[in-house]
C-alpha cells in the first residue's frame, strides 16, 4: 500500500507572518486554533484539517514536505503557489 498523510495546515501571504505563527506555535499556542484565526485556506474554519492523502494530490512543496517527515512533526514555513504553510503532520500509514 502506498504511504498516506493525514495533515493540517495554515496557509498565509508571507513569509514573516508564516514564521510568526511558528514561533506560536512553538510557544505552546494551539496549532488548530490560530489556523481558525489565522488560516486563508477554507481548512482553517476546521482547524486546518485536510484528512488523508496520497502521493500526487497536493502541490509538489506541500507533498515533499509532509511525506519527508516524520508523524507529529511541525514544519515551515513552506512556500507554494498558494503562498506559504505550516504544516502540521498528524498521522502517516
Amino acid at each position: 500500500m502506498a504511504k498516506k498523510v493525514n495533515a493540517s495546515h495554515i496557509l498565509v501571504k508571507s513569509e514573516a507572518e508564516a514564521k510568526e505563527i511558528l514561533e506560536k506555535i512553538k510557544a505552546g499556542d494551539n496549532f488548530e486554533n490560530l489556523a481558525k484565526k489565522t488560516s486563508n485556506c477554507p481548512s482553517g474554519k476546521k482547524g486546518g484539517g485536510l484528512g488523508w492523502f496520497g502521493k500526487g494530490m497536493m502541490v509538489k512543496e506541500f507533498e515533499d514536505a509532509c511525506f519527508n517527515a516524520k508523524e507529529g512533526d511541525i514544519l515551515g514555513p513552506v512556500k507554494t503557489q498558494f503562498g506559504y504553510h505550516i504544516i502540521k503532520v498528524n498521522e502517516t500509514k
